[in-house]
């Protein structure tokens, strides 16, 4: 037991993959692993695009914002918001239409992340790395055509997977009175959670980055840096309702 929470709570992405390629059999450990996680009333909306091809993972790390580890690590996992499958159940009875709304649509995209979750730990313990890649929605359109995604599918990330070839420091997270309530939600241990993590990250930012210029990164400049107007892939509204899903 200690072992596992030692193994969860050591987690680091890796953004840089020697080439050894990953065995059959531990990606089906992996896979397997994926499969095991909760799932919304066992309905398993989710699916997974293993792509090991060097010339589909450069075009995806292309895609993606010219994310070179996309390329070099030798596993690179699409995770999917999946209602095709259900569609597809459903005409095994009466040819039944599937009604989409925005329940389905995160219950999906939380069947994803979850499966994701499980195939990163079981990834980590087999010696692995992992780093998640949120850049695959940069170009959603692209990269569904370039997967073949049918209607009503999404890619939600991807994963990078593979040996890894450095050892990047841990990363601080929010104190817990940041993040864990008691009862109810209170503001006043958040702002103050804030203020104390902005000054560990203060410190972090300059040892990481190697010189005092970086010390006055904290952790609520860059959330105001990545929420500015335009970064936030106001397009996916628009692939979305392209595929099907209904957001109502």
């Amino acid at each position: 037991m200690t072992d596992i929470l030692r193994a969860l709570q050591s987690h680091r992405s890796i953004r840089k993959f020697k080439s050894t390629p990953i065995p059959a059999s531990d990606l089906e450990q992996i896979l397997l692993s994926a499969q095991a996680a909760s799932t919304s009333s066992n309905l398993q909306a989710y699916s997974v695009v293993t792509v090991q091809d060097p010339g589909r993972r450069a075009r995806l790390a292309e895609l993606a914002g010219n994310q070179a580890y996309i390329e070099e690590s030798p596993l690179f996992l699409v995770w999917l918001a999946d209602l095709n499958k259900l569609r597809t159940a459903l005409y095994f009875h009466e040819k039944a239409e599937l009604q989409t709304n925005t329940e389905l649509f995160l219950l999906a995209s939380i069947d994803a992340a979850l499966a994701a979750q499980n195939a990163a730990v079981a990834s980590e313990a087999l010696g692995y790395g992992i780093v998640y890649i949120g850049g695959i929605r940069n170009n959603p359109r692209e990269v569904s055509d370039l997967l073949e995604l049918p209607p009503l599918v999404y890619p939600v990330f991807g994963m990078s997977v593979g040996v890894p070839d450095q050892e990047p420091d841990h990363r601080p997270r929010l104190p817990l009175g940041a993040v864990v309530h008691s009862e109810v939600y209170r503001q006043e241990p958040l702002e103050a959670g804030i203020r104390a993590y902005d000054e560990t990250t203060r410190e972090y930012y300059a040892k990481r980055k190697g010189g005092p210029k970086f010390g006055e990164t904290v952790w609520s400049r860059e959330v105001l840096r990545r929420l500015e107007p335009g970064r936030l892939r106001g397009h996916l509204h628009g692939f979305l309702s392209e595929q099907g899903f209904e957001l109502k």
